[in-house]
């Protein structure tokens, strides 16, 4: 259930939720809001969701054998296919970079754990909360405020989501921890530097 909550796919939304709700960003009309959700939600949850899914029925195969290794590459490749295609989209119509940076965060992510993929196996849903944290801290520089009791709570969250990936084998120890590193590096590095 938790490896369900925190899925890799809902954390940018959360992220770009936090964004509207606790910065300047808050005083941005409803209807804006409400249409940038959505539309993210629809590039970067529902699609890849909906695709992968198909995906996986047309090759016959169960949750678990998707996660193996050498089958994650085409989700990946949907996930940063949809990453993208928001990244244009949000562009195109001029959103603030803050928000789109969240995107570029997440593409950059899923962008590492396919070629760190190659060689190892790393837990993507640690990485995504690795980015939260990374997140946290280049938007506690950016925007100066103090980030401690987000970040203690994203640690928290990280070491829930690890020990369930642990516990469902779907991962080892250096596996989950990996992921989390390389979500904090990515999103750090993508936030402050983009």
């Amino acid at each position: 259930m938790i490896s369900i909550i925190f899925t890799p796919f809902y954390l940018p939304l959360v992220g770009i939720a936090m964004l509207l709700t606790f910065t300047f960003m808050s005083e941005l009309p409803l209807t804006y809001k409400l249409l940038l959700a959505t539309t993210v939600y629809l590039l970067t949850v529902f699609i890849p969701t909906i695709l992968i899914y198909l995906y996986r029925l047309m090759r016959g195969w169960t949750l678990q054998q998707l996660g193996e290794k050498r089958h994650r590459i085409v989700p990946y490749a949907i996930s940063i296919g949809s990453y993208l295609l928001c990244i244009w989209m949000l562009q195109r119509v001029h959103v603030n970079h803050e928000i789109i940076s969240i995107i570029i965060a997440a593409f950059f992510i899923q962008a590492a754990s396919i070629i760190v993929n190659f060689f190892w196996k790393i837990s993507t849903h640690t990485a995504a909360i690795g980015g939260v944290s990374g997140a946290l801290v280049a938007y506690g520089i950016l925007f100066e405020f103090n980030p401690v009791g987000w970040l203690s709570l994203s640690i928290l969250i990280a070491g829930i989501v690890g020990s369930a990936r642990i516990i469902l084998r779907q991962h080892s120890l250096g596996q989950v921890v990996g992921g989390y590193f390389v979500g904090i590096v990515c999103a750090f590095v993508s936030i402050t530097y983009l």
